[in-house]
């Protein structure tokens, strides 16, 4: 997506604070051009599937609230249990909402988000542990009920159908349409666009729908990596992203960030530049992968312990 590559290039020129190893970027991308980090498939475990348009509506409602799943200081993080296991984070959140729709309460009907209460996505949430911003999570999934009924007929579908085969063009839609989705900042006073969660929901729908139907995007090598909090944690673990003592300290020490600080904005834009750098390099030594399925790849070696040596940072953020 050429906003979000151009402007995360952009800062991490400029950047204080973060720098890439590109010694660490070159064995990193090595390994995985040599088969050692194969690319994850779409998880289908913890996913509810139904009709191509109960699953997109399905995805679009998990992806409008994912977002923030660590604990404040000195509380447990938030867990779920469905079918005899625990899930917390993302997993949980999927879990979740596949949950309430097995157990009847309309999340993919807009209407009912549009009225969704905060009660109500309090039983669809209920679990042991802390699970941040509820209130935040509720003005989203009602947004997101208004605009579908407003614009798109209430069909999450249609909103896909408009874009009509483009991720970046559905990217788009959802950060004009939605301001949930519409995640940028400032930085030295030039606009920094990441999107991270529109980008994850048209990547989700290529990879659920096995990239057919609804799920068939012809431009979607264009979206880059969805930058968070996991992402820089595994690429600091593996020495492609570097702090500055300042900010090593702050991470290490669970400091919070403020959401659109130089030093927040330089990790999650330096996160986009060098999953493209890796791309580019692994392309080089004769290998395809998108930005996309690198972003898989890390997302999934960061829920491995020996990835966590160091937290991860810590923001308040409806964008990640």
């Amino acid at each position: 997506m050429f906003e979000v590559l151009e402007t995360a290039k952009n800062v991490a020129e400029k950047s204080r604070h973060v720098r890439i190893n590109h010694e660490a970027l070159e064995k990193f991308s090595r390994e995985l051009a040599e088969g050692a980090l194969p690319v994850p498939n779409w998880d289908a475990e913890h996913h509810f599937k139904g009709s191509d348009e109960e699953t997109v509506a399905y995805l679009l409602a998990v992806d409008t609230v994912n977002f923030c799943f660590w604990p404040p200081p000195g509380e447990k993080k938030w867990e779920i249990s469905y079918q005899g296991k625990s899930y917390s984070g993302y997993y949980g959140l999927a879990v979740s909402v596949k949950k309430a729709l097995e157990s009847g309460i309309p999340l993919t009907d807009a209407s009912f988000l549009a009225s969704l209460t905060l009660n109500k996505l309090r039983d669809v949430l209920a679990g042991t542990g802390v699970l941040q911003l509820k209130e935040e999570r509720l003005g989203n999934l009602q947004e997101l009920g208004r605009v579908l009924l407003d614009k798109y007929r209430g069909r999450a579908s249609e909103l896909v159908t408009t874009a009509g085969g483009s991720a970046i063009e559905l990217v788009g839609r959802l950060a004009a349409d939605f301001s949930s989705f519409r995640d940028q900042a400032t930085y030295h006073g030039q606009k920094v666009f990441f999107y991270k969660r529109a980008q994850l929901f048209a990547s989700d729908l290529h990879g659920a729908l096995e990239g057919k139907g609804l799920g068939s995007f012809r431009d979607i090598e264009q979206l880059t990596a969805f930058a968070d909090y996991k992402l820089p944690q595994v690429l600091r673990h593996v020495g492609v992203l570097e702090y500055a003592t300042g900010l090593a300290e702050k991470v290490d020490r669970m400091i919070y960030l403020d959401p659109g600080s130089e030093e927040e904005v330089e990790i999650r834009a330096n996160t986009i530049w060098a999953v493209e750098l890796i791309r580019q390099t692994v392309k080089r030594l004769g290998k395809n992968v998108h930005a996309s399925e690198i972003d898989g790849l890390l997302w999934n070696l960061g829920q491995d312990d020996q990835f966590r040596a160091k937290p991860y940072h810590r923001t308040v953020t409806i964008f990640y």
